[in-house]
């Protein structure tokens, strides 16, 4: 047994192995889904999951943390509008780890990471529910089209008979 081991080193030093977690965590909270090797999934498990239980509270404090984790606003605003109220009233677990095949070239075992709810369906039914009419969307009006006059047409137009105006000039003279 191994004491005094809080993490895997993934073969990395610490800035490397910061950015690789701090990466697969955007990825997975932006795409809500991710395929990588089972230990980047298991090791980047833990980050999310601390995220997400800081995501349920929104202040200042919060965003600035999970900013300064993420370093991608896009993840961040994900974060407080989707994740933190899905996930209001569960106390943790959010994620789960599925293994899939070993991978083609080196036989690395391979893993999926995925949020345990569909955050984005879960989140467009809320907000289904919570639509007032004055959201629905307004029916647009259809334009209505013209007719375009090929040169055919208009060469047989000019060819018709058209009343003289001279001759109307002269009449109320």
């Amino acid at each position: 047994m191994v004491h005094r081991t809080a993490h895997k080193k993934l073969s990395r030093n610490t800035n490397a192995r910061r950015a690789l977690l701090r990466n697969l965590a955007a990825d997975l909270l932006l795409h809500e889904r991710v395929v990588t090797t089972a230990a980047k999934a298991k090791s980047v498990r833990p980050f999310v999951e601390k995220l997400v239980t800081r995501s349920k509270k929104d202040s200042q404090v919060n965003r600035r943390y999970l900013l300064a984790k993420l370093n991608r606003e896009n993840a961040v605003t994900k974060l407080f509008e989707l994740y933190g109220p899905v996930f209001k009233e569960r106390p943790g677990g959010y994620t789960r780890i599925i293994k899939l095949e070993p991978r083609v070239g080196d036989r690395a075992e391979m893993a999926l990471i995925e949020f345990v709810d569909k955050v984005s369906e879960v989140a467009a039914k809320k907000k289904l529910e919570t639509k007032t009419p004055k959201e629905e969307p307004k029916v647009k009006e259809k334009k209505i089209k013209t007719k375009r006059i090929s040169k055919k047409q208009k060469a047989t137009k000019v060819n018709q008979v058209k009343p003289d105006r001279t001759s109307k000039k002269t009449a109320t003279k």
